[in-house]
């Protein structure tokens, strides 16, 4: 996020690159983040690579290692469960909320997501499909008008984000959000409950194909 003038302090600017590259599997599970070897790769000093190291450790994305250095966060089968819980409880709550409260121009910014992503999805751009899809769930987190639903959804943004990250079927995920955008624009509460608890069923079987594949 830039400021008023459009400056961006560089541990932000570090931070939100090595976020992405996590989030989008540029940087493995168990990858090493060495400060000097990331500072020399990113032509910054070490200071803004501590700093950014220091801000995913808080987000969940990297685990701290002695000394100077962090590795990319693995993600363990019961991290996987206690994120799908948190993940059914506040998305549940929030779809719920979206349907009573949604405005206009609220549906209008999810409808702008949901574009997005099935755009991508046909066209087999997993970075784009999976961020847009993210971005779907934020808007609908938006449109819950709830400000302490909002403070825990940035608290857990980055995980989230990485958990979207591990879905391979691009069109089905784009298709379940088409048919929630649906309920949510009738404000039929009972169907968009009904949906989303399928689509947090589907997302859970997603995960553990992708995760399984990509062992194999």
């Amino acid at each position: 996020m830039t400021g008023s003038g459009g400056f961006e302090p560089e541990s932000e600017r570090i931070t939100r690159q090595l976020r992405d590259e996590i989030i989008d599997g540029v940087r493995e599970p168990g990858s090493r983040l060495v400060e000097r070897d990331l500072a020399a790769e990113l032509g910054v000093s070490r200071l803004p690579v501590r700093d950014a190291l220091k801000a995913l450790v808080t987000e969940g994305l990297v685990t701290p290692r002695p000394r100077t250095w962090a590795v990319v966060r693995e993600f363990t089968p019961s991290d996987i469960t206690d994120l799908n819980e948190v993940r059914s409880a506040l998305e549940t709550l929030a779809f719920r909320l979206a349907a009573q409260r949604r405005t206009r121009a609220g549906l209008a910014r999810l409808r702008a997501d949901l574009d997005a992503e099935l755009a991508a999805a046909r066209e087999g751009d997993a970075v784009r499909a999976r961020r847009a899809a993210a971005d779907f769930h934020e808007t609908v987190i938006s449109l819950a008008d709830n400000e302490l639903l909002n403070e825990l959804e940035r608290t857990l943004r980055s995980r989230m984000r990485w958990l979207l990250g591990q879905h391979d079927d691009l069109m089905a995920m784009a298709q379940e959000h088409e048919q929630l955008y649906g309920a949510l624009a009738d404000r039929d509460v009972a169907r968009v409950e009904e949906l989303v608890s399928q689509h947090l069923a589907s997302g859970r079987s997603a995960v553990t194909a992708h995760r399984t594949q990509h062992r194999a």
